[in-house]
């Protein structure tokens, strides 16, 4: 590291977020987590003998899974590699792999590779890992707020422990703020502070166990207040309520931004605007949104918003997310964009959704009808003695495959619960369903 880079480096650290400032050093200084980080505990034991195998770090945002990888690193006698799969690809995991076999070769040293957000490689990515984490020749820790058991591929997991991470509780959340507030070297122990306690509660209430929002949150109260005559920044309820304002400025994956974009999202898509769908899509993009997310929301708003008026809408949104998996980014915002639009310029029928909804309502909140005899199973001997399956009209020895009989319970015989629309392909289906009934 040369003189310059040096320089760079001092200033980053210095203008970092107090929540990166303030991040551990050491397994003892680690806040939460006491179910496998706790003294005795099983991760405490392989950081303490350096015995650390393959596994997933899962958790929600601001519980500490790239500081216990990076406790790790300072720890281990072993290469340390970190990898973000938001900006890396297979030729950096190349990269990466080649070092760790020379080294291994020559001196006999292995390497962990941590990939933060892991759940963003895409399938090919992921196979990429599988025989060098086999052989032994990298170990591998990856960190993922997604459920590993859905975005990891099973090959992976399985040479993987997956341990879960949890939201920080209060006392914990309280820790990190009143650590900051007196360390004078990385937190804002050189400022005169005068916390009042419903302010406290108020940001460990709001920060909701994750534990960067409470510290940033908590930054930005303290540099923007004014000190008082007497030099001491006074930290009330109203200040902090401000302060929480400016983190939502910015689109964060755990921040009400995030909801209101999807929101705005899905809601385009439902009102059959097609470039204020392709404008938050390209939000969501821009700001590293995992593009399975988006994916799954189009699938979603493709049955519930159009329904059987266009039933190919959720063919390709379906496609969509099977081929975003497949491909990754940057190239999947273009299978993201072609879905996004087709389900915004389709027909829409809600048809399905009410339907399913009023009959959940009546399973849920009425006596459960009796399945009529004649639809029970009749496979068994003696089933005919108790009257099951007597009656029962089989519709394809009728014309047209229909024949008219009882399906619902006694109970609910004369209910609607999916009346079709009028719109797209559902107009049909309405034409047809007519037909049949006036037989």
């Amino acid at each position: 590291m040369n003189l310059f880079t040096l320089n760079m480096e001092n200033q980053l650290n210095r203008e970092a977020p107090l929540a990166d400032r303030m991040r551990p050093n050491t397994i003892d200084e680690f806040v939460g987590q006491s179910h496998v980080i706790g003294k005795g505990k099983f991760l405490w034991r392989a950081i303490k003998a350096d015995r650390i195998n393959s596994m997933i770090l899962y958790g929600p945002p601001g519980v500490g899974k790239t500081t216990l990888a990076m406790i790790i690193a300072n720890s281990t006698h072993k290469n340390f590699e970190k990898l973000s799969a938001v900006t890396s690809g297979v030729k950096e995991l190349r990269e990466v792999i080649n070092r760790a076999e020379e080294d291994l070769k020559l001196y006999g040293k292995r390497t962990i590779l941590f990939i933060d957000e892991i759940h963003r490689f895409n399938k090919a990515q992921q196979d990429a890992l599988l025989p060098y984490v086999e052989r032994g020749i990298i170990i591998l820790i990856g960190a993922t707020t997604e459920n590993p058991y859905f975005e990891v591929n099973k090959s992976l997991l399985s040479r993987m422990m997956v341990i879960p991470l949890y939201a920080l509780t209060r006392g914990e959340i309280r820790n990190l703020i009143e650590r900051a507030l007196w360390d004078e070297r990385k937190g804002l122990g050189k400022y005169r502070v005068n916390f009042d306690e419903d302010a406290m509660d108020y940001l460990i209430t709001i920060s909701d166990g994750d534990g960067r929002i409470a510290l940033n949150s908590l930054e930005i109260a303290v540099l923007s207040t004014p000190a008082d005559e007497n030099g001491i920044i006074n930290i009330n309820l109203d200040t902090i309520k401000e302060s929480l304002l400016v983190k939502i400025a910015k689109y964060d994956k755990s921040s009400d931004e995030h909801y209101d974009t999807i929101s705005a999202f899905i809601k385009s898509m439902r009102g059959s605007d097609p470039d204020a769908a392709l404008y938050w899509l390209a939000k969501m993009i821009e700001a590293g949104e995992d593009p399975k997310f988006i994916a799954r929301r189009i699938i979603i708003c493709a049955s519930e918003d159009v329904g059987n008026a266009d039933p190919q809408a959720l063919n390709i949104a379906v496609s969509a997310f099977n081929a975003v998996n497949a491909i990754g980014m940057p190239e999947g915002r273009i299978i993201l964009a072609q879905a996004a639009c087709y389900v915004a310029c389709a027909p829409k029928s809600n048809a399905c959704y009410v339907g399913i909804e009023k009959a959940l309502n009546d399973v849920r909140n009425k006596p459960i009808g009796k399945v009529p005899l004649h639809l029970r199973d009749a496979s068994y001997k003696g089933a005919e003695n108790l009257g099951y399956g007597i009656g029962y009209k089989y519709p394809h020895d009728y014309e047209g495959s229909y024949v008219k009989q009882q399906y619902l319970p006694d109970e609910f015989k004369d209910v609607k619960y999916y009346i079709p629309s009028d719109n797209g392909y559902e107009r049909k289906i309405k034409e047809h369903m007519a037909k049949l009934f006036d037989k």
